[in-house]
Parts: C-alpha cells; structure tokens; sequence
C-alpha cells in the first residue's frame, strides 16, 4: 500500500485533549493527521477534543472537524480529501503501512503504563509526558506536567508522574471523581451542564456515583463506556462563569506549540528551545 509521498503525514496516538491540540497544530502547519484512539485512559475532556467522532458525531475542535475512518484505504482516501483531520481505531501497526510516517507523536498520557520505543518508526518521534527520554525511546520528549509543560528535551527523561492535580478554581485533585472498580459506565448528563454537590452525574453499574461539588461538568467519560478501576470518570469546574470545558485551553497550548518548535528545530538542527513554564491545569 506504500506509494509516492504525497504529503506530509502525522501520526498522533491518542483522542484526548492534548492530542487534539497537537493535532489541530499540525493540520494547520500543512500536515495530514491522523489521530490513532487507545481506550486507556478512558478520555473525559471530550467537548476539547476529536474522541466522539469515533462514534460519528460532528466535532470540530477551533474551526477544525474530525472524520472517522475505519480502514488503512478509507485513511488514504480520506487524507487526500478531507477537510481537517481523521480519527481511527486502527494502531500504529496498521498506520504505518499507509505511507512513512513524517511525525509521530505519542499523547496518550498513559503515566502509569509501559512507555514503548517510538525510535525508527517515523522520521521524527516525540513523547509527552512521564515515561518518555529524549534519545531512549524517542527522538524528542516534551514535558507535560502543569509548571513545566512545554520544555522541550533533547535527552533525558520527563519527570515522572507526582500524583497531584494542580488548581482549578478552589478545588484541587477532588474536583475528579475516580473509577472505585471495573465496570460499564453510564450517564445522560452532557458536559458543559451546571451540577450540584451529590447530584448523580451517572452510574457506574449499578452505584451512583455523585458530583462532589457544585459546578459546571467539566469532563466525562462517554455514555455505555467499559472502564477499569481507578481512572477518572468526571470532572467538576467550579469557576462560574469563568468555567472552561471546550476549545484548547493553555496546557494545551503550550505543548501543542512545542511539537511544532521540536519539529521545525529538528529540521533545521538548530538548538532546542524550552516551551514557558506556567501553571496550568492537570
């Protein structure tokens, strides 16, 4: 299936926000993305990302839209055609036979999951966040922990995962409510809803499971979705008005734009330049 190279081909793996910021970057710099979805984590920010144009609805991320394509030859039709960028269940397995890969990176914020050897399989192979080494088992790492996110490193590791999630508004990690156990869950509640302390947001089998304060429903893990235990199912913003829960936000921002300076620099072999170091939100 291999041909000419057409065009400039991206790999991201993963659906999630972060993803999606990259990928939204990318497409605009003149890439054909592709965005490879991993179930793990299950992805709850989805109103800032392309996740449920795996499941057919029409999603646009910044002005951006997102198609779904099942098949290596529905992708090579799609990225000759389509508008914006595509979203596939297929792995990398099944990408990397369509046409050598220009850009790959790994966005999957598996922290806690075995990091795999990116090296050799596209012409530039960047990882974000814990578990990923510049020169070990990628080409470039970025740093995605909120302070830090944005540095870009050449060689050596990104810090690895410290449990903590940073500030929203008044709360911190307790604005996530977490997965007590494996099983399918289930709610009817759309993000961007306003919700209040111990409203039932879904059922996780047969358990409520509560918002833990008042809000707006920041993110959730989509409807009929088998989950294991110990991931996040919601989160709640408590900032009023000030509430954030679609678009890129700036941790996304941040790292979205040190892919494209890891690339461009990659290119011309000059040296890395850091990304800002803010304090954003995990």
């Amino acid at each position: 299936m291999r041909t000419d190279r057409p065009f400039r081909f991206a790999v991201i793996l993963g659906t999630n926000e972060i993803a999606s910021a990259v990928a939204v970057r990318l497409h605009r710099a003149g890439f054909r993305v592709v965005l490879s979805h991993d179930p793990l984590p299950p992805v709850i920010r989805r109103k800032m990302a392309f996740h449920d144009a795996l499941f057919d609805d029409a999603v646009t991320v910044e002005g951006v839209p997102a198609e779904r394509a099942d098949s290596g030859l529905q992708i090579r039709t799609s990225l000759a055609q389509a508008p914006g960028v595509i979203i596939t269940e297929l792995g990398l397995l099944d990408l990397i036979v369509i046409q050598t890969i220009d850009i790959l990176v790994d966005a999957r914020m598996q922290k806690y999951l075995a990091t795999p050897d990116l090296r050799r399989l596209a012409r530039l192979a960047i990882g974000l966040g814990p578990g990923f080494a510049g020169e070990v088992n990628c080409d470039v790492a970025i740093e995605t922990r909120p302070g830090k996110a944005g540095q870009i490193i050449r060689q050596g590791y990104a810090d690895p995962p410290d449990g903590i999630s940073r500030r929203l508004g008044s709360h911190w990690g307790e604005r996530f409510v977490r997965s007590e156990f494996a099983g399918r869950w289930n709610t009817a509640i759309e993000i961007g809803t306003r919700i209040f302390k111990d409203f039932v947001v879904g059922h996780l089998g047969n358990t409520p499971i509560r918002a833990p304060f008042d809000g707006i429903l920041r993110g959730v893990v989509r409807d009929g979705i088998e989950v294991p235990a110990g991931v996040k199912l919601l989160e709640v913003d408590s900032r009023g008005r000030r509430a954030i829960w679609t678009g890129i936000d700036g941790r996304g921002q941040v790292i979205a734009s040190a892919v494209t300076n890891a690339i461009s620099r990659h290119k011309t072999g000059a040296p890395e330049k850091t990304g800002h170091s803010l304090h954003l939100v995990k």
